[in-house]
């Protein structure tokens, strides 16, 4: 990723700590992309005993995690500490009072702050499209998998807000942080060590009165414009004029779109091979001196 499109997590933590407090009336989108995913858990084979909800938010996937795995313990990790206040005070009272309420840890997703090995579903809606460097999330969601384990997420694909995009004035600039294809999502999986991966994508299509709505949504859910190469050349109320007179043109009875590409994937961390003896097979690579 250029330096351009870089994202700032110091200003992603920022962020999602102001909006913890509007995220869940704001995130539609959010909450049905998590219900979708926790639907595809019923159709795989997979008992886990510790679970990682990367990028946890508000915790709206607690309830579905906790109520198909009863007896798991689920491991919460967000970049934002007001999300993680937030999730834990909202749980109902009982759970807390139980201690049942998911264990809470601050961390990057590039940089897990848990043991190898040490989970077996590593969870993740809507929080891959805040990392600088996806193989390297990868690599650590396979580092904390135990063999056997799986990996679930969701994430934005390039479509996401492409009329937003498109009706900036300076298309050129990194206003809005862009998003990678699903088919080079499948070719880092492999590349990281996981098998079996399945990659498949769904269309959202919102609609608003305004695009100050849009705008003030995103803002609800945290999801401002973090790249460290954003404009400030022309920035307020002369670049929110321009692009409300360009998305003026896609206003269809009375609403404007907004459309979100969400590409859904897991792949499972595989177990060791080995030989007719029970010895672990070690690959070898010899280096080419050609």
């Amino acid at each position: 990723m250029t330096a351009e499109f870089s994202i700032d997590k110091r200003a992603v933590r920022r962020a999602f700590d102001r909006a913890a407090s509007t995220y869940d009336a704001a995130a539609v989108l959010q909450h049905e992309v998590c219900r979708r995913s926790l639907e595809r858990l019923d159709f795989i084979r997979h008992v886990p005993a510790r679970i990682l909800d990367a990028g946890s938010g508000t915790g709206n996937a607690w309830p579905g995690l906790a109520q198909r795995y009863p007896r798991a313990r689920i491991v919460a990790l967000d970049l934002a500490p007001g999300m993680l206040r937030h999730a834990r005070a909202s749980q109902p009272w009982h759970r807390r009072l139980l201690g049942r309420t998911p264990a809470a840890v601050c961390g990057d997703l590039e940089q897990l702050p848990l043991a190898g090995a040490s989970i077996d579903l590593a969870w993740s809606n809507l929080a891959l499209q805040w990392v600088n460097a996806l193989p390297q999330a990868f690599a650590e969601m396979r580092r904390v998998l135990a063999p056997g384990g799986l990996f679930l997420f969701a994430t934005f694909g390039p479509d996401t807000l492409k009329e937003l995009r498109a009706a900036q004035p300076d298309a050129g600039e990194a206003r809005i942080s862009r998003f990678i294809d699903m088919h080079d999502i499948g070719d880092m999986l492999v590349k990281a060590g996981f098998a079996d991966p399945v990659i498949d994508m769904e269309m959202f299509t919102l609609t608003y009165g305004s695009v100050r709505d849009v705008m003030r949504d995103l803002q609800a859910i945290g999801a401002n414009n973090a790249n460290s190469g954003r404009s400030r050349a022309l920035s307020g109320r002369a670049w929110l004029s321009a692009v409300e007179r360009n998305y003026e043109a896609l206003r269809r009875d009375g609403k404007l779109p907004a459309t979100f590409e969400v590409i859904y994937g897991h792949a499972w961390k595989p177990q060791p091979r080995t030989g007719p003896g029970g010895r672990p097979v070690i690959d070898i690579k010899v280096a080419d001196r050609g």
